[in-house]
């Protein structure tokens, strides 16, 4: 296939950490240790939610899918970078990099809409207490994780169906640590304003407009709380600082790279590293030490695991 600018590209040149071997080697072994610790914490989350009857209830049920999800999408990059921090030749063929894009907005988009239902979680568990167990139901429950993935796979065809079939020629270099749709479009031989205005609604202000939301419904809990029962407020705010952080660490980077998504932002390495290689590991870090139930249950199950053993 040939276009009027050159030969179609097979593959892209990730340029994201070119530069000397030392620093190349540094990366490798920090981000290593990074990935590492992700995928130990979150899956020692998720196994001790499954394992402990005390921690069977709604909001640790969203806790380990968040875990899961926070696991997929540093899988999506991260494995790929390190492997890069030691190549000469650091590239990735035009279907894995289609390929990284969509799973990065599939379970970016899941664990996006998995956010808001642990926004309402939190309201109905601060705000209806007694009706809390018939409201957040086991089939309802069910529901709502189906319902985030379906999001997800929604929200990431509908870019990438755009983007799949676009022609690429000459330019093939990405200056980034891994594939995303801003950086890849602009690659793209053909103009692109229409899905660039497209990306900016569909990733960038959906972003920026579930960010706003959450923060809202937070604010709306804290002054419900403090109208109806004042000496529990500082409970509840110790409660909702947790998710506080873990929504601005993982929106944050989200709403600077797509709102703005075909400017300096888009190609900001440390907003990509941050995004995609440390909230997965400062999510399970934040739950679990801010947590006494699950940092009690985490002693058990290594207990019951030394003694097996």
């Amino acid at each position: 296939m040939d276009y009027e600018n050159g030969s179609a590209v097979t593959e892209f040149i990730l340029v994201g950490f070119s530069g000397d071997w030392q620093l190349q080697t540094f990366l490798f072994v920090t981000f290593s240790l990074i990935y590492g610790a992700t995928v130990v914490g979150n899956t020692l989350i998720i196994l001790t939610v499954a394992a402990n009857s005390t921690l069977h209830s709604p909001m640790y049920f969203l806790l380990g899918n968040l875990s899961f999800l926070d696991m997929c999408l540093s899988t999506v990059t991260t494995p790929k970078m390190i492997t890069d921090l030691l190549a000469a030749h650091k590239s990735i063929s035009l279907w894995g990099c289609m390929a990284q894009m969509f799973f990065m907005h599939l379970f970016g988009g899941a664990e996006m809409t998995l956010l808001i239902v642990m926004a309402f979680d939190r309201y109905v568990a601060i705000c209806k207490p007694l009706h809390y167990k018939i409201i957040m139901s086991r089939g309802l429950l069910s529901r709502f994780v189906i319902l985030s993935w379906t999001i997800g796979f929604i929200h990431t065809m509908s870019q990438m169906v755009l983007t799949v079939n676009l022609p690429f020629c000459s330019n093939n270099i990405i200056n980034n640590i891994f594939c995303d749709l801003p950086l890849v479009i602009k690659l793209a031989c053909i103009e692109t304003y229409t899905l660039e205005l497209f990306v900016i609604a569909d990733s960038g202000l959906l972003s920026f407009l579930c960010f706003i939301l959450l923060l809202v419904s937070y604010t709306v809990i804290l002054v419900i709380v403090r109208h109806k029962s004042p000496g529990s407020l500082s409970k509840a705010l110790s409660t909702l600082s947790a998710h506080i952080i873990v929504v601005t660490l993982f929106f944050g980077p989200c709403i600077f790279i797509y709102a703005w998504p075909f400017g300096s932002f888009s190609s900001n390495k440390t907003l990509g590293v941050f995004y995609t290689v440390i909230t997965p590991l400062l999510n399970p870090i934040i739950y679990t030490l801010r947590n006494q139930e699950m940092k009690k249950a985490m002693r058990k199950l290594w207990t019951q695991q030394i003694s097996f053993m």
